[in-house]
């Protein structure tokens, strides 16, 4: 009888730490319900830690190193110089030789590093992202987040265009959050003191 009755007992404990287990993992699959984008709904930064952490990696899956970032030249090819991350076209660097009348007419030059661009919209180089007040260290965040949704170059509503190659008309799609996050990141990289020099009109322009 005393058997029956232990026997009784431990089958009932299990059956407890059973069910409980089962309300525990519950709990635990509906705290990381995903939404239909496969994305967990109860993390603010989509899996990130934090704002910063989540701006870096659209920074970096968004391709902004391939302008903003000088590159070092190697023998297996460019590499980005991180000594002048996201730091935009070096003030010192020698512009390009070329026949700007030809390459406006016919296409496209651009620099090793891919800073300066040519084209038929004249000559522009890449802009500091750094928080150095020659970057965008005195830009607010509604400022950052007009510039990218309207092409305007520091998010001064009289401002010029932003030229090319900035891909703003897709970047422009990116959520308020999204463009809210990148800023967090590039005001949290090291300040870099780079004066970008001023775009130059196309020589049909200046001719």
């Amino acid at each position: 009888m005393k058997n029956n009755v232990k026997l009784f007992m431990q089958g009932t404990f299990c059956i407890v730490i059973l069910v409980f287990s089962s309300c525990q993992d519950k709990k635990t699959n509906t705290s990381f319900e995903k939404s239909s984008l496969g994305i967990p709904t109860n993390n603010e930064y989509y899996g990130f830690k934090s704002q910063v952490e989540w701006g870096e990696h659209l920074v970096l899956i968004g391709g902004c190193h391939d302008c903003h970032t000088p590159k070092k030249m190697t023998s297996h090819g460019p590499v980005l110089d991180t000594t002048l991350w996201l730091a935009g076209h070096p003030a010192n660097m020698p512009r390009i030789d070329i026949d700007r009348n030809e390459v406006e007419k016919k296409g496209l030059a651009v620099a090793m590093d891919l800073t300066e661009w040519v084209g038929p919209w004249g000559i522009s180089f890449s802009a500091n992202l750094t928080p150095d007040p020659t970057g965008i260290g005195n830009w607010t965040e509604e400022q950052f987040i007009y510039a990218l949704r309207n092409g305007i170059a520091k998010g001064i509503p009289d401002s010029r265009p932003i030229l090319p190659p900035m891909p703003w008309e897709m970047i422009r799609h990116m959520t308020d959050d999204e463009m809210k996050a990148v800023f967090a990141y590039l005001r949290s990289i090291k300040p870099v003191n780079n004066i970008v020099p001023a775009p130059v009109p196309p020589t049909s322009v200046t001719n």
